[in-house]
Formats: C-alpha cells, sequence, structure tokens
C-alpha cells in the first residue's frame, strides 16, 4: 500500500493512495480513525482491515487528491536517524574536500541522530536567513521502523521494515560546516527541516532482492531543481543494506516502531558534491526554489524554499557580510 497522512477539512486523517485517489481510512471503517503511528504499532491487527478497505474502495471514503493536503506520512516519528551508505557519495565528498576515503566506512555503518521534531511533508520548507548561506538538499530514501529491534540478526531487522520513503535531508552547509569543527555532528546545519514523503511505501510494492547482507532496494533517485535534472543515481547502490543499518543500531539499543532511518546521499544527491566536482558551479538553493525528488515506487516530493523572518544572524554569519548574500 501506499500509505499517507493528509489533512481535509483542517482534519489530519491517515489514508491509501487508490487510483490516484486518496481512500480515506476514517470515513471507510471507524476502527481505522488512528494516526500513523498507531497504524504501525498495532500492524497486525489494523493493516489487514485496511487493506480489506483499499480493496473494496468504498465510494463514500474517496477523496479527489486535489481536496486534501499532504503531510509527512509519519509526521512525529519517536526518533530519527540518517546514514552514510553510499560509498560514492562519501569518496566524493572526501576527495573534493582534498581529503582520502575514510577506511572505517567499510568496516561498518554508521547514523547520527537528527530533529525528529521537525519533519516535514511535501510543499514549503520554511527556512531563515542564515540557513540560506549555502543551502542544500540531499536525496534520500528512508525506512520506517514497524516493530521493536535489539541485538537482532539481518533477516530480524528487514521482518522490522514497515515502509519505505522519499527523504529531503536539508542541510544548511555554512553552519554544518562551522560547528563540525567542534565534532558533534552537524548539529544546526541539520535541524531546521527533514521532508519525508509524498507517501510511506510498504515493501511488498517494491521491487527488493534478496541477498546474504539483506534485501536490496531496486529504484532510481532522481532530483530537479527548478525544473532542471542535477542527481540521479540508484538505491541498490547501496554500500550497506538498511538491515546492517538496523542491526548496527539495534547493538545494545531498542528501536521502536514507528523510527525513521535514512540511507544517506546517494550519489551526486547534492549540491555539496555536485559543485566539488564541477558539475554545477557553486549553485545553491535560494529563497522560491523548487526542489523535485523522485525514486521509482516511492513518489515525488516536491517543497519549496520559503524564507521567513527571524531573529539577528549570529555573530560568525554577520562577519560574513556581502558573501551570504552570494552564497
Amino acid at each position: 500500500m501506499k500509505l499517507v497522512t493528509f489533512l481535509h477539512q483542517g482534519m489530519e486523517r491517515i489514508g491509501a493512495v487508490v487510483g490516484g485517489r486518496i481512500l480515506d481510512f476514517h470515513a471507510a471503517d471507524p476502527r481505522l480513525a488512528v494516526d500513523m503511528l498507531t497504524l504501525i504499532r498495532r500492524q497486525d491487527e489494523l493493516m489487514p482491515l485496511a487493506r480489506d478497505r483499499v480493496k473494496a474502495e468504498p465510494a463514500a471514503a474517496l477523496l479527489d487528491a486535489a481536496a486534501v493536503t499532504l503531510l509527512a506520512p509519519v509526521p512525529r516519528p519517536p526518533a530519527m536517524r540518517d546514514g552514510y551508505a553510499f560509498r560514492q557519495h562519501v569518496s566524493t565528498a572526501r576527495r573534493n574536500r582534498g581529503l582520502e576515503m575514510i577506511p572505517e566506512f567499510d568496516l561498518f555503518p554508521v547514523t547520527y541522530f537528527t530533529n525528529h521534531q521537525a519533519v516535514v511533508g511535501p510543499g514549503p520548507v520554511e527556512v531563515q536567513e542564515h540557513h540560506l548561506a549555502r543551502l542544500d538538499y540531499e536525496l534520500e530514501v528512508a525506512v520506517v521502523t514497524g516493530r521493536p529491534l535489539r541485538n537482532c540478526s539481518l533477516a530480524e531487522a528487514d521482518a522490522a521494515i514497515f515502509g519505505f520513503t522519499v527523504m529531503n535531508d536539508w542541510s544548511a552547509r555554512y553552519l554544518q560546516m562551522e560547528e563540525m569543527k567542534l565534532s558533534l555532528g552537524p548539529c544546526k546545519g541539520k535541524d531546521f527541516a527533514t521532508s519525508l514523503g509524498p507517501w510511506l511505501v510498504t515493501p511488498d510494492e517494491l521491487t527488493l532482492e534478496d541477498t546474504p547482507q539483506g534485501r536490496v532496494l531496486k529504484a532510481r533517485m532522481t532530483c530537479e531543481v527548478n525544473g532542471r535534472l542535477l542527481s540521479d543515481g540508484d538505491a541498490a547502490s547501496m554500500n550497506w543494506t538498511f538491515a546492517q543499518i538496523l542491526q548496527r543500531t539495534a547493538y545494545g539499543v531498542t528501536v521502536h516502531p514507528g523510527e525513521v532511518v535514512g540511507s544517506g546521499t546517494v550519489g551526486t544527491g547534492c549540491l555539496l558534491e555536485l559543485n566539488g566536482s564541477k558539475i554545477t558551479d557553486n549553485l545553491w538553493l535560494a529563497e522560491g526554489d523548487r526542489v523535485d525528488m523522485e525514486i521509482a515506487g516511492l513518489g515525488r516530493l516536491s517543497n519549496t524554499v520559503v524564507k521567513v523572518p527571524g531573529p539577528d544572524l549570529p555573530p560568525s554569519l554577520v562577519a560574513l557580510g556581502p558573501r551570504l548574500a552570494q552564497a
């Protein structure tokens, strides 16, 4: 199923995409009048009901797509991590900075926590002035867990994946590079927004290849900015599978249903990499830019950069002076 969270007549609902329309679960069956996290946590009970309603396609519960506003499919995940699974992106980005490939990349998958309270769906993404200092997108695929995991096998990790979605890990590169000198992670360069959507797609809808390291999603990944194709990759080029990422994450830790785990950026999947490779020339996102990400089978996630007022710039950025306007 292609599951969605949406607003209709001011009410937040969940449903499924059926033939280009939205099946409102609340209208289809009162037992499905829950949010996405509840559906995930109670999947053994509720997903068979949801599948029956999708199959029946009750006319009274079907809404025109234009009549709803899609939100992130999981608007309030209990936690969100991002990975580093595409070697092409990591090696290219390091080479562009004059650094050799870090050998630990090939030893184990890594993730970091990002702000699970700053999730947005399709539509406007609000940024303030200092975010626009080298504002970047990052094209990723993400999974949402459906069952608890702790010290799990690869098979258990795969079985715990409830669904897949498109992820845009927005990055304020100036803030990121400035703060990461202190070795505490991306911090303010990442925590203002992460886009998820448009759908949460269950594994049975997708092309997944079984391997000894876990299942591999085969899906083209692209990103356009203002209609210009900039990024083009494939989820199958992940050097660490989601099963391996989840197994590492769940070592000595309980991963709960509804948590989001991103893949990390696909090769060519951000402006930092493209600029460094001279594919683009000091190109960064600006107010009003439209970013369209598409992953085969997972849909098209479209966002527009919207500048909103904020407090005065931090002292470090004030010192940039005119350079800010050019970033």
